[in-house]
């Protein structure tokens, strides 16, 4: 394997912490074939105009966010513009105070493409396209210096931002592209930091907008879905295959206790939800995480809402073992233990590269480990990636530290801990 130093410091801090890398999840993505078939699947669909929406559910570190992060990349490497956010008690699917104007404008800032998986790809993203006109009008034989340039590719910049106005909140959005191509060919800065402003959500009063952009409205609680869907729409015509959203933290909507509240923001939910599955939305993918809890508590979850829990329901053949691939729930079952063996394999192996050390650790020694991570009540059911990688991290880490230490006596003493009895056992078994 080769992986390069500021990767893997970002994959061993992250996992070591208990969260998802941004970056290097291909060295260390296992399993989950079926439910990654399914994503790519949607992604050709998207491709061709149409829509997806999937829930990823799965119990806490079970690994949705891993999931949700993998296919992002994924889709990025496949010329998709991609945008992330977590919800949280500040940012909704709706909410007195802009919550949901809050989700947008976390999407926007997190707005990803290949050459800047990182987020903040809007600007770069007008730019190569500015660009990528004045190039096709050059190769078409206007020279670079021709006065006429400027002029056609203003015409081609015109034409696309036209295309917009059909569309609902599309005048506003084309008149915010003109306004920052303007800016772009006049060396306008302030304009084109008005068009940004505009564009990410940024406007929190229709008269500050109208003053900089001569433009109606601004994205808000109400319309913000609308503006993805415009934004979509905007990223298929200027070359990209189309838009995928990704929310994770869907548990916080099922934490809101005000149920008005908490109803509203299912209710923006479900019309979200039945705009795409409709067939109303094109280019858009919209992907959002949840637990078990956040889709089946029948008191606060989704299925408390009933036209969430009948579109939701899955059939009985679903309930009996079987897997729908059509259906927009994925559930994250447990890896298995031969995917969680390779896991293991590359921590290892990313583990000693980073530090610079002979990797020592062989099949004998990962199935000690894996055997003890196992071995605890309950825990081939319900232990997750997010468990063992931190503790098998924990475990590289004392090793490489700490000169003498035993392995195999390592892990016994674990698993003693482990078996314990009661707790004068645990007692018996610490050692100063």
């Amino acid at each position: 394997m080769e992986i390069p130093k500021r990767i893997s410091q970002a994959v061993l801090n992250s996992l070591s912490a208990g969260v998802v890398p941004r970056i290097g999840l291909e060295y260390i993505a296992v399993g989950r074939r079926r439910e990654i078939e399914t994503v790519l699947g949607d992604l050709e669909s998207i491709a061709q105009g149409a829509s997806a929406f999937r829930f990823i559910i799965g119990r806490y570190g079970s690994g949705k966010s891993f999931f949700l992060q993998a296919m992002r990349n994924y889709a990025m490497d496949r010329d998709y513009v991609c945008a992330d956010a977590d919800l949280s008690p500040d940012k909704r699917f709706s909410g007195s105070s802009g919550a949901g104007r809050a989700t947008y404008r976390e999407l926007m800032q997190r707005l990803s493409t290949k050459l800047r998986p990182d987020g903040g790809a809007l600007e770069g993203l007008l730019q190569k396209w500015i660009n990528s006109i004045q190039s096709g009008i050059i190769a078409a034989g206007c020279g670079p210096d021709d006065p006429e340039l400027g002029s056609r590719v203003e015409w081609k910049i015109l034409e696309t931002a036209g295309e917009m106005e059909e569309f609902a909140h599309g005048f506003d959005f084309a008149a915010a592209v003109r306004a920052y191509y303007r800016g772009f060919a006049l060396g306008d800065d302030g304009k084109k930091h008005s068009a940004l402003r505009w564009l990410r959500g940024e406007y929190a009063t229709r008269s500050e907008a109208k003053r900089d952009l001569s433009v109606g409205e601004i994205v808000n609680d109400n319309n913000w879905y609308d503006h993805l869907k415009l934004f979509a729409f905007f990223c298929s015509k200027i070359g990209y295959r189309g838009l995928l959203v990704f929310i994770d933290e869907g548990v916080n909507l099922f934490k809101i206790t005000n149920r008005i509240s908490r109803e509203n923001n299912y209710e923006k939910l479900l019309s979200i939800f039945n705009d795409i599955m409709q067939g109303k939305a094109s280019k858009i993918g919209f992907y959002l995480g949840g637990t078990p809890q956040f889709l089946e508590d029948q008191r606060r979850g989704l299925a408390s809402y009933p036209a969430l829990k009948s579109r939701l329901e899955e059939s009985r053949f679903v309930r009996s073992g079987h897997v729908d691939s059509g259906s927009p729930i994925i559930r994250l079952s447990r890896l298995g233990n031969e995917e969680i063996y390779i896991l293991l394999e590359r921590l290892s192996e990313i583990h000693a590269i980073h530090y610079g050390y002979q990797q020592w650790l062989g099949e004998e020694e990962l199935r000690a480990f894996l055997d003890l991570a196992l071995s605890g009540p309950g825990a081939d059911e319900f232990i997750t990636p997010r468990e063992i990688s931190r503790d098998f991290l924990s475990l590289l880490n004392i090793l490489k530290d700490e000169d003498g230490v035993d392995y195999y006596q390592l892990i016994r003493r674990e698993d003693r801990r482990v078996h314990a009895a009661d707790p004068e056992e645990l007692y018996a078994n610490f050692e100063l």
